[in-house]
This record gives C-alpha cells, structure tokens and sequence, in this order.
C-alpha cells in the first residue's frame, strides 16, 4: 500500500507541475494582434443579430497566439473553446443559438489570448417581434430530416425537338412527364414514397420546352407542377422545386436546353431569363409555407459543358452572379418567399476542392435561410455502368473517396457558415450487388448523419427495364428494402 502511495504521489505531482506550467505559458501568451470577422468576411465584428429560429456562424478568428472562447449563456454555444495562433492564417469556431421561444435575449461570447481580450455581443429576437421570423430557418430544415428521394425522370424530361430524326411527338405539354418512361406522378405515389420514411422530396423541372419566346411559362405546365408540388405538401412533407435541365448540356442542340450556363460572356442576357423564370415560380407558391423551398438550378456547366473544374474561373463569378439574382428574385415576390429557405450549389453541385472552393454564398435579407446542395455518385466507377473503369466492390478506396468528399463538404460549408444536404446520391448500376451497394449506402448516410445532414437517393437507371431501383413507381412499391432499411435505421428520430 505504502509503494501505491508514492507512485500516486509522484503521479499527482507531475501532473500537478504541468498544470502550472500550463498555466503559467498561458499568462505569458502574447499576441501582437486578436481580430474576430464572420466567415471568411475582411470586416473586423464585435455583434451578432440573429432571428428567433435555431442558427449557426462560422466565427474566424485572427490571431498569432493560442487563444481561447466562452460564453456566458447556455444558448449560446461554441464548437470550440481554444485555438492556436497563425500568422497567415485563421481559425474558425462554429457559434450556434438555439430557438427562442421568450423574449429577446442577449449573450456575450468573449476571446482572449494572454492580456488581449474580444468580445461579440450576441443578439436573439424574441418570439412574436415579427411574423416572418418564425419561419424555419435552413439549419432547422436540415436538422429536421430523415433522408429523401428524387422525382426522377419526370417533369423535367425533355428531348431536341429540332432534331430531323428525333422520335417525341407531343400533343400536350402534359405528355412531357412520361417521356422518360415513369407514370403518371399521382397522390398514391408520393403517399407511398413518404410511407417508406421519406421526409423530403425534390421535384426536379425543366422548363424551357413550356415557355415562349418571351420566357413566359405556359398556364398547362406551370398548374401540372403545382398540383405536383401539392401532393407532396399534403402529405407534411418538405417539397424542393427547382430549375433542373435548362442547365444542362447545350452541345449543338437548338432547342433551347443549356440556355443556363455558367458563361459572364452570356450572363446579361441569362441573366434577365433567370430573373423573369424564378418570378413567377415564386408568385404562383408565394402562399406555401417552410415546407417548400426552392433551388436556383440543378448541375450547370460553363460554355465548354466541362463536367471537370471549369478552365475559366469567371464561371464561377458567373455562378454566383446567378444565385444572387435568384435569391434577390425571390425576395422580391414578398410574402412567405420573403423568409423561404432557398437551395444553391456550386458548379455541376460538384465537390471537388477547385469546385468548393469557387462556390460563395448570396448575400440575404434574413441571416440562415440559405443552404447548398452536392452531388455525389462516387466513386464513379462503383456508382456508375463505368466501363472499362469499373469497380464492382466496395473496397478501401471506395470507403476513403467517401470519408475524404465528406470531409472536405463539410470543411467548406463550415467556412462558409451555412448548411448543406446532399440532394442527389445513389450507386445506379444494377450489375453491382446488392451488398456491395448496401454498403455504399451505408456508408454515406453514415457520414451524412455524423455531419448533421442527409442525403436525396437518385433512383435507377430506366433504361434498364428489368431493374426496378429503391421504388417502383409503376407499382407504387419500396424494391430493394434492404438498403431502405439502412436510411430508416441510420436517420430515425
């Protein structure tokens, strides 16, 4: 007992000198400069205001020495208390608030390093100082998920009307929802879609075949996407509505699709078209409320249709030139668009790092109503007919391409100080197994739900008619409900 006691006691000596030690390089910290900015933002900051909804800011910190953070209410908290000095570089600290359901309410969040001291005062608007603060915020949308599906294949097929050979006859615009060989969208469907444990469905449109020359979108189409829209609303479920393939491939085609580029040699043009678009989607749902939100565009390339990182870098000004005009344009319709969270991503919803790193935030009216959404369908060659690249095992490399392009998503969006969701992902070759893609889907939801976000499955590939995908929408059935089972299991509640 006697030798315990001393091996205790040197034990607690030891630790005891590092703690003054410790303590004692924290009073003798010197910092030649603490400065506190919002994201990534070049103004120095010392107030936060935040509406009454559940919200986050990336904090960075500007600082040569270690430092460290607190605050003084519990509904104020920090993702970090400490940090070391850069001379070059800063470091972030994501500051959340929780909903206020009270009064206005005031906290101080202090940093420190040796003598040197800021503070942020931190401001929350009490329930009922305006109507249009209740509506959710984007972080509380996202927080509220389980995961989603996609409207595949449906109101956003279209063909090159102009081509001499090309097969599509219309007699109505309405007959532009089966071309792609889906049924007719009923409340039956989305019904069964949300009984499965869905709480989130994109409906992806493309427009351009149903507007004039005047970019006027015709009475027939723009009613056939409201009662769509509707469905999916009536079941308590949120709705994403977006502009889908008006972004996509122009290549030679003259009918009209890829009129939406990432190209600031197009953009006055573009840019007028966009505006006039989103005007009136956002005039007809005006009345919806949280439960719908609108994305400015789905996977728009630049004037080359480069699905790698664009060569000209001003296609990223483009894109952001473009999602400013598609918040602004909103905003202007008033009503509940005034507060409606509102969807952008960066070029092709891409994440490499060049694509991440081009993509900026819009400028808002209201703090935290804006969320980015990525694609993913990696690795290709497992989640793709790749071809000679195939890869038909979820291996290591797999495991690593989705720790690493989760990572770096989150890494960005943090930076950038809003949240994110994956609005389309799936593994679309049948000729994978099962397992395989099991594990696929395992693994993604996983790290969506460990960074605090989820994912909206892309189905099938419908020109394989023998492969029914995760829902048979012919039989309004869930297909493979093994993989169903893993989102259920991975985003419960």
């Amino acid at each position: 007992m006697k030798k315990t006691f001393n091996i205790f006691s040197l034990a607690l000596v030891f630790v005891t000198a590092l703690f003054m030690q410790g303590c004692s390089d924290n009073d003798n910290v010197t910092a030649s400069h603490l400065d506190i900015f919002r994201g990534e933002d070049s103004t120095a900051i010392s107030q936060l205001d935040f509406n009454i909804g559940a919200a986050f800011a990336m904090i960075s910190v500007d600082c040569d020495a270690e430092w460290t953070a607190g605050s003084d209410a519990d509904w104020c908290t920090l993702s970090n208390h400490a940090g070391y000095g850069y001379a070059n570089k800063r470091s972030f600290v994501k500051l959340s608030v929780s909903k206020n359901t009270g009064d206005a309410r005031t906290a101080t969040v202090t940093f420190s390093s040796g003598s040197t001291t800021r503070t942020l005062t931190i401001t929350q608007r009490g329930a009922g100082a305006d109507p249009g603060d209740t509506f959710q915020t984007a972080f509380e949308f996202v927080e509220s998920l389980t995961f989603g599906y996609n409207l595949y294949n449906t109101l956003e097929a279209h063909h090159d009307l102009a081509a001499s050979s090309s097969w599509w006859h219309p007699t109505s615009d309405l007959d532009w929802e089966t071309a792609w060989g889906q049924p007719v969208t009923t409340q039956e469907e989305i019904d069964s879609i949300v009984a499965g444990g869905v709480n989130v469905i994109r409906v992806p449109v493309t427009w351009f075949p149903h507007m004039d020359a005047d970019g006027n979108v015709k009475e027939i189409w723009m009613n056939r996407v409201e009662e769509v829209v509707d469905y999916v609303l009536s079941t308590g479920s949120y709705c994403i509505l977006n502009v889908h393939h008006d972004a996509s491939e122009r290549g030679s085609r003259t009918d009209g699709a890829g009129w939406l580029r990432a190209d600031m040699d197009e953009y006055a043009e573009t840019s007028v078209k966009f505006k006039k678009l989103w005007t009136q989607i956002a005039n007809r749902f005006k009345s919806r409320d949280e439960h719908l939100l609108f994305e400015a565009f789905n996977e728009i390339l630049d004037k080359t249709d480069n699905w790698q990182d664009p060569t000209d870098e001003s296609a990223y000004t483009a894109i952001t030139q473009l999602e400013q005009d598609f918040v602004d344009a909103v905003r202007a319709t008033g009503g509940n668009n005034e507060f409606r969270n509102l969807v952008v991503n960066p070029y092709s919803a891409g994440s490499s790092p060049a694509k991440l790193a081009g993509f900026q935030a819009p400028n808002d009216v209201h703090a935290n109503h804006i969320l980015a959404s990525i694609h993913t369908y990696d690795p290709y060659g497992f989640c793709s007919a790749a071809g000679e690249w195939n890869v038909y095992m979820w291996d290591t490399d797999c495991e690593q391409t989705a720790i690493d392009l989760t990572r770096r998503v989150d890494t960005r969006m943090n930076e950038l100080g809003i949240p994110y969701i994956y609005t389309e992902f799936g593994a679309l070759d049948p000729d994978k197994e099962l397992g395989e893609r099991i594990k696929h889907a395992r693994s993604f939801i996983s790290k969506f739900v460990s960074y605090g976000t989820t994912g909206i499955w892309w189905d099938g590939d419908d020109s394989n008619k023998s492969w029914d995908g995760l829902f048979n929408r012919k039989t309004n059935k869930w297909n493979e409900t093994e993989i169903l089972d893993v989102f259920v299991k991975a985003t419960a509640k």
